[in-house]
């Protein structure tokens, strides 16, 4: 790997102290004087093998065996010393009795704090360990000012002196997103995400997203760069929102994801107070960052009181693009979730979008926000916003169905014979085929924040229809996928009744690889959610 990267190298004897003192003070020094990269290559050996109960000379008899007979590289150092006149006898005891005491003193120190009752210890001195508050839902107010609003706009929309813009960006996302705005909507997932940053940039909270082609967007949704007709200069118009804003920074990775989550999950730990963002390129890609996500993002804060904020943006949705293209793996996080670990979302409105991001920079704790964010919907005319749901609304983690939106006007509650509850853009598909059919027994519960679960508005959503009204589970992913493995029981615990299931049967991939049989699958599993 040095010489990859073209950094000097210093071999050095593992048993002589003095040199390993030199070459890593001249590391250091080399460092900090030049700002470059070094290392250090320490050739030694293991005296007890891989750790302490190891044995060894199970695998390398005759190495070890010479490894017992070798004096330690305490007793070659003060052999050293003593031969050289630097220490006596007498001196190399008093040091070696010195150094015993303390490390007995250390031993009887924290012998000492263990007696000690559990309430009475200082918590973790000297530690990163961060204790923070319990988690709400509450947060402080996600919503914008109209004033606000028309800043980001005027910024978003507006072109430098001197600077070239392509036709058709221009039309896209200035002439377009202009419009949008002077008639209050629709407003897409992308301009919305554009709201929450450049909001976030005027509170003076910085912004970092990093992934894979994450500057024009997988689906060309977000274009946070222009670029230069004549001369290929990039321009980020959320960097000069007003004259006093925080800073946004947006990169495109290399195709590694455990290595660039890995570096943006520690990003996140040192700022904060930075919305601080990871996008995959298609959320099946996630795979690659398992480790990642295991070993630190889902249970740092358990494990070491390490909270951290990152929002990892996963595109999830099943569409006909087959297996490797369909699922973020929604039920491996939902699996990794207890004690409020993490928050996962599934947004179906530019405006949830929108104020799950404000949100997330607005409570008194830190979590990490793990979102299934759209493909199709991105710009799907029946998945939009108004301006007053970014001026006067709030994130909804459950978002209940009205007997007047039922088709069927004539509705009652107590018609109400069938409760379907989904998440994500399935809803669509059931609202599509409730309207088409006409059908006016059935309502819809769209559970947007699936983990930590919000009991109480979810249980008010369901009780506002009849007791005896069928509970249906409704998802796109396969039955051993998605949310029906974590959802089911929680539901038949609440509500003391048997759920139905309507979705795809179990399978080994997450999705099939012909168009025409997702067609299928998709219609028929939109059918039994009024039928099962």
């Amino acid at each position: 790997i040095a010489k990859m990267i073209e950094v000097p190298i210093l071999h050095v004897n593992g048993e002589d102290p003095l040199a390993l003192k030199f070459v890593t003070e001249m590391a250091l020094d080399f460092r900090q004087e030049f700002g470059r990269d070094l290392v250090v290559d320490m050739y030694c050996y293991r005296k007890y093998g891989h750790q302490e109960v190891d044995e060894p000379s199970f695998t390398q008899p005759d190495l070890y065996a010479r490894i017992d007979k070798r004096p330690s590289v305490t007793q070659i150092y003060k052999r050293e010393l003593l031969d050289r006149g630097v220490l006596t006898q007498d001196d190399a005891a008093s040091l070696e009795t010195e150094f015993q005491l303390r490390l007995e003193m250390a031993l009887e120190y924290i012998k000492a704090l263990e007696k000690q009752k559990t309430g009475e210890q200082a918590k973790f001195k000297e530690s990163t360990a961060v204790f923070q508050s319990k988690y709400s839902t509450e947060s402080k107010p996600t919503a914008i000012s109209k004033e606000t609003l028309r800043t980001i706009v005027d910024g978003l929309t507006r072109v430098p002196e001197g600077f070239h813009i392509l036709p058709k960006v221009k039309r896209m996302l200035i002439d377009r997103r202009r419009q949008i705005f002077e008639e209050g909507g629709p407003y897409d997932w992308g301009f919305a995400e554009a709201l929450a940053f450049g909001a976030l940039l005027l509170e003076n909270i910085p912004v970092r997203l990093s992934g894979q082609d994450s500057r024009r967007g997988t689906f060309g949704q977000r274009h946070a760069y222009w670029h230069d007709a004549k001369t290929g200069a990039p321009y980020n118009p959320l960097m000069y929102l007003a004259e006093k804003q925080a800073r946004i920074c947006v990169y495109n990775s290399l195709l590694s994801e455990a290595a660039v989550l890995g570096f943006d999950y520690g990003y996140s730990l040192d700022y904060p107070n930075m919305l601080c963002l990871w996008e995959a390129q298609f959320g099946d890609f996630v795979n690659g960052a398992q480790t990642i996500i295991d070993q630190f993002i889902v249970s740092a804060e358990s494990k070491w009181q390490r909270p951290s904020g990152i929002v990892l943006l996963l595109p999830h949705g099943y569409e006909g693009q087959g297996p490797e293209h369909s699922s973020a793996r929604l039920e491996r996080f939902l699996q990794a979730c207890a004690e409020d670990n993490i928050q996962v979302c599934t947004p179906t409105t530019p405006a949830q979008y929108f104020h799950v991001l404000r949100r997330q920079m607005k409570r008194d704790f830190i979590k990490p926000l793990i979102l299934m964010t759209p493909k199709s919907l991105l710009r799907a005319d029946f998945s939009t916003s108004r301006t007053e749901d970014f001026t006067n609304a709030k994130f909804h983690e459950i978002i209940p169905d009205s007997v007047a939106a039922v088709a069927g006007r004539g509705s009652k509650p107590e018609k109400i014979e069938r409760v379907i509850l989904c998440s994500g853009k399935v809803y669509f598909d059931l609202i599509a085929r409730r309207e088409k059919e006409k059908i006016s027994n059935s309502a819809i519960i769209r559970i947007e924040q699936l983990y930590p679960l919000d009991e109480k508005q979810l249980r008010a959503a369901v009780e506002a229809f009849s007791k005896e009204a069928r509970l249906v589970w409704c998802q796109e992913e396969s039955q051993n996928m998605g949310a029906w493995s974590f959802i089911e029981p929680r539901l038949r615990a609440m509500f003391g009744r048997e759920v139905g299931y309507a979705g795809r049967n179990a399978s080994a991939s997450p999705a099939v690889g012909a168009l025409a049989l997702h067609k299928r699958e998709q219609a028929c599993l939109i059918a039994e959610a009024f039928s099962v």
